[in-house]
Order: structure tokens, then sequence, then C-alpha cells
């Protein structure tokens, strides 16, 4: 009787070790920029669904390292992001794609190529052509 009791305690731990290989890992898919501005393409696992956020350096504030984080509730969102990039990738400057909370703008700079202005609320970041290829790559490349 004690070894059927005991046993039936450990099997809740035995099911905990297939669990992790089930889900993949949370945190950090792809650093798209390290250094003084950094964004990050990050993934947070909670139950029922997967949170994945883009997070940057706000670059309105200059004198101190203030983040901020653009949240994808859903799988479908970041999947619009993607189809965003894509669809300015192709685009001219000028060219906006607008959101519920965020705007992602295209500017071409003369000398430097085709930029991306990202805007939300209150904060804003830029990034180049490549640094928007790495990110539709990564978005792309998930299992959803």
């Amino acid at each position: 009787m004690k070894k059927l009791f005991f046993s039936l305690l450990l099997i809740p731990f035995a099911g905990i070790g297939r669990l992790n290989h089930i889900l993949p890992p949370a945190g950090n898919l792809v650093e798209i920029r390290s250094g003084k501005w950094p964004i990050i393409l990050q993934r947070d696992i909670a139950q029922p669904d997967t949170v994945y956020s883009l997070q940057f350096r706000d670059a309105q504030v200059l004198s101190s390292l203030v983040m901020d984080t653009l949240s994808f509730p859903n799988t479908s969102q970041l999947k619009y992001f993607e189809k965003a990039l894509t669809a300015l990738k192709t685009g001219k400057t000028g060219d906006i794609a607008k959101f519920k909370n965020y705007s992602i703008t295209r500017a071409d700079k003369k000398y430097e190529g085709v930029w991306y202005i990202l805007k939300l609320k209150w904060s804003l970041t830029d990034f180049r052509q490549s640094e928007a290829d790495l990110m539709i790559k990564t978005i792309k490349g998930l299992k959803f």
C-alpha cells in the first residue's frame, strides 16, 4: 500500500519532464541589434497562448536608457507585423502601415538606404532594412 501511494505521488513530477520537451524555450528569439540601441524579439510562453514582444530603446530619450515594449498578444498580430514589413519593403518612402497601437513608416535616406520608423503612443525607434529582413526571416521561421 505504501509503494502504491508513493508511486502516485511521483506521477505528476514525471510528467513535468516531458512538458519541457513539448514547449519551445521562452526568452529571446533574436537580438536584432545590440549595443546602445538594442532591439530584441522575445517569446514568453504563457498558458494558453504564447506572447511575442519587440523590446527596444526609446529614441526620443537621449539622456538615459528607456526601454519600451511592443507586445503582440497573439500569433496573428505577429504575422500582421511581418506582413507589414514585407509590404513596406516593396513600397516607397513615406509609406505607412498603421495598426491600433503602433505604426511603421518607411523612410529612405539618401546615403544610408532604407530605414523604418516604429512609433508607439509615447515612444519610437528606427531600424534599417537589414534589421527588418532579420525580423521577417525570424517570424516566418516560427512554427505556429
